[in-house]
């Protein structure tokens, strides 16, 4: 009898045990993980007003008002890409492919982010088609030892071009519980926000948070992280920001990790007027204005314009986006030299653009 009680003590204390840890776990908690495993956005982030409806009807009968002539001075020629390719191999540079993909080369390190080499943003034929071919195809570009992944949406996160990435030994970092979609590869690293990982002696990256979503599917919203990417090399920092909304998180990331060297930030895709109430609006992504008063936030000394001139995402003229970004430069703090538009397919030496040797 004695020796039940004792059992039934033990039972007692080693259940209290277990319960009060389970409780620690889950009090210890990110604020962006929720209970039933899904992300939100860092506090302070606005928040979707719930009562607003999506229209493909309304969505497709604007768009068709939209002017599509492409400029030539958007579009680098390819003779000319592939030249500049081999030019700058044996230097630190940067080259916008189209959208959200950039090569980054930093030192014996090739970066791509967000690569999407499909004719469209969706799944199979469907999504938004392009309008401008990338600047390189998937068998021209260079050896990538980088791959950058910032969510799941299909213009970043790209089925096709995983499936036929010529550079499987990679190492891929992307957010939480995307790795499934990269079994084909040799080292892929899911990240939490603040998460570090040191690439070599001279570059580090960390996982950094963003003002987005996530969605794939009909049953998957926000169940995968999304965020931002700040790379550090050799004393310098480049933040690829892309996609987000504004939020007070930028005056947090400016203070704990700024200035920042160089920011990449989406300029595109932020009026769905009149869906949305509010004209040149979103609180997913930033419109020009915004992308500089982030950028401002992060003390950036220089930043690049992207996120634009790809795919029809919104209902702005598609050659919006550059203008706007150009013109309100000094109003942020900015000198307009400072404040970069690249055309898809062009080359720029980092060191000379980040001063460094």
């Amino acid at each position: 009898m004695v020796n039940g009680k004792k059992l039934i003590n033990f039972l007692c204390i080693l259940v209290g045990i277990i319960f009060y840890n389970c409780l620690s776990i889950a009090m210890e908690k990110p604020y962006h993980h929720l209970p039933d495993g899904t992300f939100r956005n860092p506090e302070g982030s606005p928040k979707r007003d719930a009562n607003i409806k999506w229209s493909y009807k309304i969505f497709n009968q604007e768009k068709k008002k939209l002017d599509m002539t492409v400029p030539k001075s958007h579009v680098i020629e390819k003779e000319k890409v592939i030249l500049d390719l081999k030019k700058y191999q044996d230097d630190d540079y940067i080259a916008w492919i189209g959208h959200a993909t950039f090569l980054i080369k930093l030192g014996e390190t090739t970066i791509i982010t967000d690569p999407v080499f499909s004719k469209n943003a969706g799944p199979l034929i469907f999504g938004p088609k392009r309008y401008t071919e990338p600047a390189l195809t998937l068998n021209e570009i260079p050896k990538i030892d980088l791959f950058l992944l910032t969510h799941n949406h299909y213009d970043h996160q790209d089925a096709y071009t995983i499936r036929k990435f010529p550079y499987k030994n990679a190492k891929v970092l992307l957010p939480l519980k995307l790795g499934k979609y990269f079994r084909r590869y040799k080292d892929v690293n899911e990240m939490d926000w603040y998460d570090e990982i040191k690439i070599n002696e001279k570059l580090k990256v960390t996982f950094l948070p963003a003002v987005h979503w996530s969605k794939r599917s009909l049953t998957d919203t926000n169940k995968t992280l999304w965020g931002n990417f700040l790379i550090e090399y050799d004393g310098k920092k480049i933040l690829f920001t892309c996609d987000t909304g504004i939020g007070d998180i930028y005056k947090s990331i400016g203070q704990k990790y700024g200035p920042i060297d160089l920011t990449f930030i989406n300029i595109g895709a932020y009026n769905f007027y009149p869906i949305m109430p509010y004209k040149d609006k979103s609180i997913y992504h930033t419109n020009p204005e915004e992308a500089l008063e982030i950028a401002q936030n992060l003390k950036s000394k220089k930043v690049v314009g992207m996120h634009w001139g790809t795919f029809v995402l919104s209902l702005e003229p598609i050659m919006e986006p550059p203008k706007r970004f150009k013109a309100s430069a000094n109003k942020y703090g900015f000198k307009k030299e400072d404040v970069l538009i690249y055309k898809i397919g062009e080359f720029d030496s980092l060191k000379k653009l980040l001063s460094y040797n």
